[in-house]
C-alpha cells in the first residue's frame, strides 16, 4: 500500500458504530451509555498507557477519548475546566505557585493563567499522547503551553509530588475515571502527598465523580480528604456527556479558617463576563449547595 493511501485510509475504532461513539463502562456509569454522533475519526492510538481516540462531532467540535471515556468536547469543555479551576484558585487569597496533575489536554492551565498572581503554573501529566493530540486537535484548550509561566513535566504524578515538599500555593489534580493511570489519584497516600507539597494555606480541587453514580468514591474521598485537611467541602454541578451529567469535586484547604464554599477573590460582575463563560461567584457558592440524599451520606464523615 503507498503513503498516500495509508494517509487517506479511514481511521476506525471499536467504540464506533454506525457513525455513533458509545460510551459504555458498567465499573464507572453501570446501567447506563453516552452517544455521540460522529462527522469523522481524527486520530487514534494505542500509548503507553491507554487508548487515545479524537473525533469530529456533528454538534459539538472535536472530540477527546481516553479508554473509551468522553473527556471533553470543544463546544463545552470551558463548564468542567472553569469550574475545577476556580474553586481552588478562589480559595486562596494569592496563588502564585500552582501546580496541575493530569490535565494533559492544556484547559485547566489555561484557566490557571488567567490570574494575574499566577507567576509560575506546573502540569505533570504522565501520557504524552494526551498533549501531542490536544496540541493538534484541541488548540482552543492547549493555547497556554506556549505561555513563559507554564511548565511541563511529563510523568508520573506521585513520584513528581515526593520531590517538592512545600512548594504550590494550589494544586489541581484532574485527572480520568478511576480506572488505569489515574485510580492511585483517589487514595488516601495521594491526598498526603498534595498535602506534604502545598504551602502554609495551600488549596486543592480534584476531580470527585457523580453524587448520582458513585457514592462509594466520593465518601472514600471526603473521609480520606477529612483525616488530613482541615477544611473539606464538596461541589457539584451539571455538565454535558459524563456520566448522569453530573461532576463534582473535593475542594480541602490547609487554612483551618478559610470557607472554601465563598471566594475569597472575585471579579465585578462585568469582568466576570470578560473572563469566564461559565464560573461566576454566585455559581462557586451555589455548587456546595448539595441535595439532600448527597447531604446524608457525606454530613456524617
Amino acid at each position: 500500500m503507498s503513503q498516500d493511501a495509508k494517509e487517506s485510509r479511514e481511521i476506525t475504532h471499536p467504540s464506533i458504530k454506525d457513525g455513533w461513539f458509545r460510551e459504555i463502562s458498567e465499573t464507572i456509569c453501570p446501567g447506563q451509555a453516552s452517544t455521540l454522533k460522529v462527522e469523522k475519526v481524527l486520530h487514534h492510538e494505542k500509548s503507553l498507557y491507554q487508548d487515545v481516540l479524537v473525533f469530529k462531532s456533528t454538534n459539538f467540535g472535536n472530540v477527546l477519548v481516553l479508554d473509551n471515556m468522553l473527556q471533553c468536547t470543544e463546544a463545552n469543555e470551558y463548564s468542567y475546566h472553569e469550574m475545577i479551576t476556580n474553586l481552588a484558585m478562589n480559595s486562596h487569597a494569592n496563588p502564585k505557585k500552582v501546580l496541575i496533575i493530569g490535565g494533559g489536554d492544556g484547559g485547566v492551565l489555561r484557566e490557571v493563567l488567567k490570574h494575574e498572581s499566577v507567576e509560575e503554573a506546573w502540569l505533570c501529566e504522565i501520557d504524552e499522547a494526551v498533549i501531542r493530540v490536544s496540541k493538534e486537535f484541541l488548540p482552543g484548550m492547549a493555547v497556554s503551553f506556549a505561555d513563559p509561566r507554564a511548565n511541563l513535566h511529563i510523568g508520573d504524578g506521585v513520584e513528581f509530588l515526593k520531590k517538592y515538599p512545600n512548594t504550590f500555593d494550589v494544586i489541581i489534580t484532574d485527572s480520568s475515571d478511576p480506572e488505569g493511570p489515574a485510580e492511585e489519584l483517589f487514595k488516601k497516600p495521594y491526598f498526603e502527598l498534595l498535602n506534604n507539597s502545598l504551602t502554609s494555606k495551600g488549596v486543592i480541587s480534584t476531580q470527585a465523580e457523580s453524587v448520582w453514580l458513585h457514592e462509594h468514591i466520593i465518601t472514600g474521598l471526603k473521609k480520606a480528604c477529612s483525616e488530613i485537611f482541615p477544611t473539606v467541602a464538596y461541589a457539584s454541578q451539571s455538565v454535558p456527556f459524563y456520566p448522569a451529567g453530573n461532576i463534582g469535586y473535593m475542594v480541602c484547604s490547609k487554612n483551618k479558617d478559610v470557607d472554601v464554599t465563598k471566594p475569597l477573590r472575585y471579579l465585578s460582575e462585568e469582568e466576570e463576563f470578560k473572563r469566564y463563560r461559565f464560573y461566576s461567584k454566585k455559581l462557586h457558592e451555589a455548587s456546595f449547595v448539595l441535595p439532600i440524599f448527597v447531604r446524608e451520606y457525606m454530613d456524617n464523615i
